[in-house]
């Protein structure tokens, strides 16, 4: 007996099986997570019965073969004080043991581990970020078992895992559709009382807080103290069944019975962010298309943003049913931020992707919801700057890229939206703000591209700029200049890079002295352009833009050298290349120097032609093709001079 014992243990050890990796390494954080808040495992599981209620229901009405009650459907929540569980019930979809593998198998997309690496300290981000909620049960819980029964299948499975160290399923009896999960609390700490949530009223008050929403019956067992039958003083507890939420959507209530809080656990809730949001905009629509909606503009980056598995879209609900959970349909490319959902009567339960995107309801529906984020950002933008530059901080470029994108179809609808940083206020600006300060005489917008603001200001090309009194606008982003390119103009001003060669501030007697003097020095010019044959110099000339730098690079036409450093780190074999002109200072000595060597010593006015170009081009953060060459034609000017 005791063989087959040792057996069977030694087997199912054998059937454990072991969380991915990163699953894994999330899991041991999220166990030993010193999060405060542990009271939002209950939101999350109660989150996950609702979504699974909602996915059965909907497949109901599409799906004749199923026959199911609305009124049927509830959450149960049990306290075992005893023996120290929590079991949350529902009768929703339930899951195949494929799905639980899936859902339950692995915790985070790739990416988030890493992310979570990055941010050490933030302990609030293991759960939020990943969209994990079903595992912060792990915070209070020493073992979680999930009983299973798909409607898509006659079997019944078994999940369970005591942490990290793996999970097993097996083939369970159930004789519903739904699921059960069973937490069994860890026991108290010295730092941490984990059976307050063995408390029924303290897990009432937690589904008040986080759960009232739900559109189902949370049920559980509440103690009443009520007088002893045929006694005048004697009281006796009993248990009764009770519901204890609302089951009123928050989208449809009113917003002044709606407090801060609600909306932000609402947030945290659907949405798996666990900062609050930046902006709240709850909106209720009626007319030809009338719809209920509530969006929020989070206060940071999602850490998939930016990577091919982020999806936009908003909840699509149809009169209370949800529909599809990330309608793209719904939100513009360039809002793609912007989390939250819709409810509408005006959309068919059964519609399907394809027909949705033709879906004149749904565009109407869109273009509403495009109008209203607008509004709402320039509210904010008048009303609360700091606000709405810590918005443009953080969702500025997916703005600057919506102007840019689609062949500038929305430039208009957003060009007062982007935000750039000023040489003379030293801060965020609009365009509007600049053109109001524009000095007299001024016709174009001047802007300098570079890796950051100190190395803009650096720049040799904004230094004549500046001399005159002219705000510049430093674009320090890959799309900057391709957004103002799309827009070329902004209320009838141009905009001009400072380094294109078309920049001209000299009165009528300096551009005629640089007339002379470039003239004067063709032949010593045609000879440093024959040095520079093969590096895309179309012109070498004197200029009166630089104050105190000897050289510059200039751009003739639209590709500017920070364009052609995005283009060409583009994956694909259409390489672009600048069209530079090397700019000398006429003011300065190593203009008198290059005239000295024209007349006197031709071979090593082609070496200074060689350093002056590599000097222009490590200036622009351009490689150089031959620095061991350039290294020995310093050290030889060095050691000769």
């Amino acid at each position: 007996m005791g063989k087959d014992k040792e057996t069977k243990t030694v087997k199912e050890k054998k059937e454990k099986k072991q969380f991915k990796a990163e699953s894994k390494k999330l899991l041991d954080l999220m166990i030993n997570s010193i999060y405060t808040n542990k009271e939002i495992f209950l939101r999350e599981l109660l989150s996950n019965a609702s979504d699974a209620i909602d996915k059965l229901y909907y497949k109901s009405l599409t799906d004749n073969s199923i026959t199911i009650n609305k009124e049927d459907f509830c959450i149960k929540i049990d306290i075992d004080k005893d023996d120290r569980k929590i079991i949350i019930t529902d009768n929703g979809c339930g899951m195949t043991k494929e799905e639980l593998e899936n859902n339950l198998g692995t915790i985070a997309k790739s990416g988030s581990l890493a992310f979570k690496e990055e941010n050490k300290n933030d302990d609030i981000d293991i759960i939020g970020q990943f969209g994990v909620g079903f595992y912060s049960a792990f915070m209070v819980s020493e073992k979680i078992k999930v009983e299973s029964k798909s409607i898509d299948s006659d079997d019944a499975w078994i999940w369970k895992s005591e942490g990290a160290d793996g999970y097993e399923i097996k083939k369970g009896k159930k004789d519903t559709v739904g699921t059960t999960i069973t937490l069994k609390l860890k026991k108290d700490t010295d730092d941490e009382k984990y059976s307050e949530f063995l408390d029924s009223y303290r897990i009432q008050g937690i589904v008040k807080k986080y759960s009232d929403y739900i559109r189902y019956p949370i049920k559980m067992m509440l103690e009443h103290s009520e007088l002893k039958e045929g006694t005048e003083n004697e009281y006796e507890t009993t248990l009764q069944e009770e519901t204890i939420n609302s089951m009123i959507p928050l989208w449809k209530k009113a917003k002044k019975d709606i407090t801060e809080d609600e909306y932000n656990n609402f947030y945290s809730s659907k949405f798996f962010d666990y900062d609050k949001p930046l902006k709240t905009i709850h909106t209720n629509v009626e007319g030809n298309v009338s719809y209920n909606a509530i969006l929020y503009i989070p206060s940071h980056l999602p850490y998939d943003f930016y990577t091919k598995e982020y999806e936009k879209g908003l909840q699509l609900y149809s009169s209370g049913v949800l529909i599809m959970e990330k309608c793209s349909e719904l939100l513009p490319d360039y809002f793609s931020f912007v989390k939250g959902l819709v409810d509408t009567e005006d959309v068919s339960l059964n519609i399907s992707r394809e027909i949705l995107q033709q879906n004149t309801k749904v565009k109407t529906i869109a273009k509403s919801i495009e109008k209203k984020i607008k509004k709402e950002l320039e509210t904010m933008l008048k009303e609360d700057r700091d606000a709405y530059e810590s918005f443009f901080k953080t969702f500025g470029m997916q703005i600057k890229f919506g102007i840019y994108s689609d062949y500038g179809m929305h430039k208009d609808e957003l060009k007062d939206l982007i935000m750039f940083y000023s040489s003379t206020e030293k801060k965020l600006v609009t365009l509007e703000e600049y053109v109001s300060r524009m000095k007299e005489g001024q016709d174009c917008i001047y802007y300098a591209c570079g890796e950051n603001k100190q190395k803009i200001d650096n720049m040799p090309q904004v230094e004549g700029i500046k001399e005159k009194g002219y705000e510049i606008l430093y674009l320090t982003e890959y799309v900057d200049e391709f957004a103002l390119q799309t827009l070329t103009t902004y209320n009838a001003k141009k905009f001009v890079n400072v380094s294109n060669d078309t920049v001209d501030l000299d009165s009528e007697e300096e551009k005629k002295q640089l007339e002379k003097a470039n003239t004067d020095a063709k032949d010593m010019f045609d000879i440093m352009k024959k040095v520079l044959e093969n590096n895309n110099i179309t012109d070498i000339k004197f200029t009166h833009r630089l104050k105190k730098h000897p050289v510059c690079l200039t751009t003739e036409g639209d590709i500017s050298v920070e364009m052609q450093k995005v283009l060409n780190a583009l994956p694909n074999d259409n390489k672009v290349n600048a069209k530079m002109i090397l700019e000398i200072n006429e003011s300065h000595p190593i203009s008198n120097k290059l005239k000295d060597l024209y007349t006197s010593d031709k071979e090593a006015l082609e070496k200074y032609t060689k350093i002056l170009y590599s000097q222009a081009r490590l200036i622009e953060g351009l490689p150089i093709d031959n620095p061991t060459e350039i290294s020995n034609l310093i050290c030889d000017i060095i050691a000769n001079d």
